[in-house]
């Protein structure tokens, strides 16, 4: 649960993945805008540098504990602008990326929420790859009592399907009195589609083991890496990774 104090979402966010590492767990995510309230409002008031507070005590988390650490998203300041900003670190507490959110959230359903992340946040210019073949989607993510529903698990188990990947979600509990209202349900999703682990609204801890062999077969069952046409299409990066 995301409260107003930031230093106490910082204390019960590394709680509870000092908690997961306990649990054996090697990669640990936490939510979208996990130190501050989830607003348009909120976000100039709780910016900051990176580096800076929430980044040593997510690098310190990350390094105590040995795993890696997704840490959700952060209102981020630089240059006069605000962005909504992912960090990664890996187990040594060294910063691996820094991702600035690309495409804003902004949704206008007529009787039900208005929310336009473009009103305060600036997009980021540049996408973040690793050279590397993928096996797990990670989305930290605030969904809320509209979009929720309706797509939050059927987005994700699309994604898990059609690139044969796994696909973890991570958004911050449910609080009926904040300004915006988070859909919870934090998720794992196996390559095939299957939901192998759910949370409810509250404020939890969802485990679920990333079998590298389940995935391995799904990809020889239906092998659409083999099914590309290149002849008619491809996709390509405007940018330099």
């Amino acid at each position: 649960m995301v409260s107003s104090a930031k230093l106490e979402n910082l204390n019960r966010a590394t709680k509870l993945v000092k908690e997961a590492a306990e649990q054996k767990a090697k990669v640990v995510v936490l939510p979208e805008c996990f130190n501050s309230p989830y607003g348009t409002k909120f976000f100039p008031e709780y910016a900051e540098k990176i580096p800076g507070e929430t980044s040593q005590v997510l690098s310190e988390a990350a390094k105590e504990c040995g795993i890696y650490l997704v840490g959700g998203s952060i209102p981020e300041e630089d240059g006069g602008k605000l962005y909504n900003t992912c960090m990664v670190f890996g187990p040594d507490g060294s910063l691996l990326l820094k991702h600035r959110k690309i495409h804003l959230f902004n949704i206008d359903v007529p009787g039900k929420i208005r929310f336009q992340e473009s009103e305060t946040l600036s997009p980021g210019s540049s996408y973040s790859v690793f050279d590397t073949r993928c096996h797990l989607l990670v989305y930290p993510g605030a969904f809320n009592m509209t979009t929720g529903p309706a797509h939050w698990e059927l987005l994700q188990r699309g994604r898990a399907i059609d690139n044969q990947v796994y696909v973890a979600t991570a958004s911050p509990a449910r609080d009926e009195k904040a300004s915006y209202v988070a859909w919870g349900h934090s998720t794992v999703v196996s390559p095939w589609g299957d939901v192998l682990a759910k949370a409810g609204s509250e404020e939890t801890i969802v485990y679920a083991d990333i079998d590298m062999q389940h995935l391995t077969d799904v990809r020889q069952q239906i092998p659409l890496h083999t099914q590309k046409r290149h002849d008619l299409y491809k996709v390509t990066a405007i940018q330099e990774g």
